[in-house]
């Protein structure tokens, strides 16, 4: 019997790409809270070990599947800056990247349920943000498009309009680095 895909996430920006992409999955959200996962360590071993700890957490509760777990974070001059808690910090995360560079990083990480053997990696992208003005990042927040995003935007929403250019996969500012999947699916004999 072929494996199924679950997506151990409740992100519907995951969600719609897979389904973009034309790969037959299942959503299963992992049950860690991720203020419960935070840890120190450099940023693309931290997002490969999150996403790694995402899927293990739902292969403990299935079999014969392959899970992909992801982790996505947005660093600026080294500061890490995941979700915001509130429009403050929102706020506070949009007045830091504006008119600067920042990185996105996202870890990918895939478990065999039945083997238990895994695979991680991860994707950097370099985003450059334009000058955005006090008045259009307050408006931005009261859209509530920056809540559960990375950096508090979204770079396939009203965030586009910060965004100068960017240096790498557009896939992975979303949440899931094509490239990457793709890359990893096939290892694990999955071709799309």
């Amino acid at each position: 019997m072929a494996k199924k895909i679950i997506l151990a996430s409740s992100s519907p920006r995951r969600k719609l790409l897979l389904e973009q992409w034309g790969v037959p999955f299942e959503i299963m959200p992992c049950s860690l809270g991720e203020e419960n996962i935070n840890f120190p360590g450099e940023p693309g071993i931290k997002v490969e070990k999150l996403a790694l700890m995402k899927a293990l957490d739902v292969a403990q509760r299935t079999e014969n599947s392959l899970i992909l777990g992801a982790d996505t974070i947005v660093v600026l001059d080294g500061l890490i800056l995941g979700k915001p808690v509130n429009d403050e910090d929102a706020y506070s995360m949009l007045g830091k990247l504006s008119g600067k560079c920042h990185e996105v990083l996202t870890g990918v990480a895939m478990v065999d349920s039945e083997k238990g053997i895994f695979k991680t990696g991860h994707e950097k992208t370099k985003v450059y943000f334009r000058e955005i003005s006090d008045k259009e990042i307050r408006e931005y927040i009261y859209t509530g498009e920056p809540k559960d995003k990375a950096g508090a935007y979204a770079i396939q929403g009203k965030g586009a309009l910060f965004v100068e250019k960017i240096d790498g996969s557009y896939t992975n500012v979303v949440g899931l680095p094509y490239e990457l999947v793709q890359s990893m699916l096939k290892e694990f004999g999955i071709i799309i």
